[in-house]
C-alpha cells in the first residue's frame, strides 16, 4: 500500500512551487500534519505497562489527528454516527443534496468561509420554509446537514447532503406530524428557492454573480428508509479525508494513479495525474480552520435532546436496539506481558526522543 506521507515527502516541494499563488496556510498545516502522522521523525507519546510487575515503557509515533488524514479519527467518526443514530425517530427519511453549479465553484473556492456559511444558511431556511408550509407537516423541521467539497474524481464540487425525516413538531399545538408519501418535497421547487436565497445573500455580501450561471440548479431528493444507512455512509467520511490509501494504486515516474467509483455507472475507474496535481486535488478540500462541516437543525439540534427523548418515549421507539454498539477504542498492549498500556506523556518531539535514546 502506498502511504500518503511518502507522496507528500516526494512531491511537497514541487507542489509548493507550482501552486504557490493559491496555497493557503491551512493547506500547509494539513501537509505538515499528514507528513508526520505516525512517522519516526514526528512527535511521539510515551506508554507504560499497567502491570505493576512489568512497568515497561515504550515510545509510540503520534497520530496527527487532522480531519483530512486517512489514518486518524476513526473512533470520532463512529462516535458521531452513534450519536446520530440515537436521535432517530419513527418516520421515513430522505437524503436531499443541494449542489452548486460549475459556474460558481471558482468564486466559492476563493471565498470558502463565506460561501460555505451561506450555503448552510440557505439550505436551513429553504427546508424550514418548505416544512412549515407543507399541508401535511406544518411545523418545525429537523435535519442533519453535511458539507462535501469533492466529487468522486476528487474535483472541486461543493454540495451539502441533508438527512431529514419526513416529520415535524408543531410548537403551538405540540403535535408530532408524519408525512407518509414517497417523496418529501418536489426537488425542482427546492432548487428554485435555494438558488434565489443564495443569490440574495451573495448580493448582500457584495459577491458578483457570474453572468453565465444556469437558470436551473440541481437538487436531488431520494428516500433512504429509516436513515441509518445514509448516516453511516456520510459519517464514515467526516474525518478521514477524501481518499483512502488503499485506493492509491501507483506512484511511478512522477505520476499518481488512484481509483474511484463512477457516480453514473457505479463501476471502478482510475485517474492518473502528476504528483503535485494529486496533492492539489487533496488540498482543495481542506476546510478553513475551525469550520464545522456538519450541523444539526430544528428538533435534531444538540440542544433538543429532551424533545427527542420525549418523542421516543411517547411513540414507543427505541433506536438503540436497532444497531450494534460501536467498537471501543483499541488498547495498546504490552509486548512483554500482554497487559494494557497507559499513555503517560504525549507530543514528545523526535529530537528529544533521539537525545534520550543516545544517552541510554
Amino acid at each position: 500500500m502506498i502511504l500518503l506521507s511518502s507522496i507528500i515527502n516526494e512531491f511537497k516541494d514541487r507542489f509548493l512551487e507550482k501552486y504557490k499563488p493559491s496555497i493557503l496556510p491551512s493547506h500547509k498545516n494539513a501537509l505538515r500534519a499528514m507528513q508526520q502522522c505516525r512517522q519516526k521523525h514526528g512527535p511521539h507519546m510515551l506508554a507504560r505497562c499497567s502491570n505493576d510487575d512489568c512497568q515497561k515503557q515504550t515510545y509510540i509515533p503520534h497520530s496527527c489527528g487532522h480531519r483530512n488524514c486517512p489514518h486518524c479519527q476513526n473512533h470520532e467518526s463512529w462516535q458521531w454516527i452513534e450519536n446520530q443514530l440515537k436521535k432517530q425517530l419513527p418516520a421515513k427519511y430522505f437524503l436531499i443534496t443541494f449542489t452548486l453549479p460549475q459556474e460558481l465553484r471558482w468564486l466559492t473556492f476563493c471565498n470558502q468561509q463565506l460561501m460555505y456559511s451561506l450555503m448552510f444558511i440557505c439550505v436551513q431556511e429553504t427546508l424550514k420554509k418548505f416544512t412549515l408550509s407543507d399541508k401535511k407537516l406544518q411545523g418545525q423541521a429537523g435535519f442533519t446537514a453535511i458539507l462535501h467539497t469533492h466529487s468522486r474524481r476528487l474535483d472541486f464540487h461543493p454540495h451539502i447532503h441533508v438527512v431529514m425525516p419526513a416529520a415535524s413538531v408543531n410548537c403551538e399545538t405540540r403535535l408530532w406530524r408524519v408525512k407518509s408519501a414517497k417523496f418529501i418535497f418536489y426537488h425542482k421547487n427546492l432548487a428554485k428557492v435555494f438558488k434565489a436565497k443564495l443569490f440574495e445573500k451573495m448580493v448582500d455580501h457584495q459577491l458578483k454573480i457570474p453572468h453565465d450561471c444556469p437558470k436551473e440548479w440541481v437538487v436531488d431528493c431520494k428516500h433512504v428508509g429509516n436513515g441509518d444507512k445514509a448516516l453511516i455512509y456520510l459519517g464514515k467520511y467526516l474525518y478521514k479525508g477524501v481518499i483512502q490509501e488503499k485506493d492509491i494504486l501507483k506512484n511511478e515516474n512522477g505520476m499518481i494513479t488512484f481509483r474511484y467509483i463512477d457516480s453514473k455507472t457505479q463501476k471502478s475507474k482510475t485517474r492518473t495525474v502528476t504528483g503535485e496535481e494529486f496533492l492539489w486535488l487533496l488540498m482543495r478540500h481542506v476546510l478553513p480552520k475551525g469550520f464545522r462541516k456538519t450541523r444539526c437543525y430544528g428538533f435534531l439540534h444538540p440542544c433538543s435532546k429532551k424533545i427527542i427523548k420525549l418523542l421516543q418515549l411517547i411513540l414507543h421507539f427505541n433506536p438503540i436496539k436497532m444497531h450494534k454498539k460501536k467498537k471501543p477504542r483499541a488498547n495498546i498492549i504490552c509486548k512483554y506481558c500482554g497487559s494494557k498500556m497507559e499513555i503517560i506523556q504525549t507530543m514528545i518531539p523526535a529530537t528529544k526522543l533521539l537525545q534520550h535514546i543516545g544517552s541510554t
